[in-house]
């Protein structure tokens, strides 16, 4: 990539909000989200490491999970928080690219991920005597290989795609990041084919994962309604609720926001949706499955009882 592609050498991040009012404590809210993320999703992923019987695929899984919202929300929140603190939140045309290419590779990579883990429930549920040789250790780790892989190859091709436009001398993004969209209306010569390109890569890193989930729930949902005992079908149910809700709460943002063109979904509107998926979502993802995991909060109970009496 060389100058000549573009004349702007930085941007400006517009940020949530232009009332100075307002900036004081949306930033200590922010902070307050980003710190009970930090601290959930680490607490989360050294929970899984110290514990023995969360040696699990299930929890191998959510260890990742874990891990990915730590960093796409380190990605992101950081820089957002400097926009209320200053009048000019600046971000170089080199950091603004690095901060798009991280973000869409852990936002693709979660989204794989999820399809991952609902494979993994199928698997525990519909074929339980086979589940330890289906779901072993070296097939688990192809499956996130094959995650990180298409992390990869979905930011590879957004921000070659970013990378290609030519931005002129206007460099307000009006975000509070860089992000595919606002990019795209910032440019001077993004065209229809630019927008294409964004949807069919989106169409890919959402549609795949959530044919994927659904035909894993549904024939989840087949098995679950054979199980005559209630308690049985209790504990399914319960088993892949957690999952269910992170699901819906992060493809329902994704979609809303990357899934219509530029022209129909108004950039404010699009701030909002942008700022659930990548705030309010890694901060909730280990609460939701601490709070609704029954072996999580065993171990979490016996990791304090040890710290406590030790």
């Amino acid at each position: 990539m060389t100058a000549k592609n573009f004349s702007v050498t930085e941007f400006i991040l517009a940020g949530l909000t232009d009332q100075p009012g307002l900036r004081i404590p949306l930033f200590f809210l922010f902070l307050g989200f980003y710190v009970v993320t930090v601290v959930g999703n680490l607490g989360l992923i050294a929970l899984i490491g110290l514990t023995p019987h969360l040696h699990t695929p299930m929890y191998f899984f959510l260890f990742n999970l874990s891990l990915i919202d730590f960093c796409y929300s380190s990605t992101i929140t950081p820089k957002m928080l400097m926009s209320f603190l200053s009048d000019k939140n600046i971000i170089l045309h080199a950091g603004c690219m690095t901060q798009l290419f991280f973000f869409c590779f852990f936002v693709v990579s979660e989204s794989f991920l999820l399809s991952a883990m609902a494979y993994d429930r199928y698997v525990a549920i519909c074929h339980p005597l086979v589940y330890a040789v289906t779901m072993s250790p070296q097939v688990c780790l192809l499956l996130l290989l094959g995650v990180y892989w298409m992390g990869f190859s979905g930011a590879m091709a957004h921000t070659g795609s970013i990378m290609s436009l030519t931005f002129c001398s206007d460099n307000l993004i009006n975000h509070f990041m860089c992000d595919i969209l606002p990019l795209l209306e910032l440019s001077c010569n993004s065209s229809f084919v630019h927008e294409l390109v964004v949807f069919v890569v989106v169409a890919i890193d959402i549609g795949l994962p959530i044919v994927t989930i659904f035909i894993s729930y549904a024939l989840i949902l087949s098995s679950i309604l054979h199980i005559r005992s209630t308690e049985g079908r209790s504990k399914a149910f319960s088993t892949c609720s957690s999952h269910v809700i992170v699901v819906s709460l992060f493809f329902g943002s994704g979609a809303f926001m990357y899934l219509k063109p530029p022209s129909i979904l108004p950039l404010d509107q699009g701030k909002v949706s942008s700022l659930f998926y990548t705030i309010v979502v890694p901060m909730l993802n280990p609460l939701i499955y601490s709070l609704r995991n029954k072996d999580v909060k065993v171990a979490l109970k016996k990791t304090l009882d040890r710290k406590i009496f030790s």
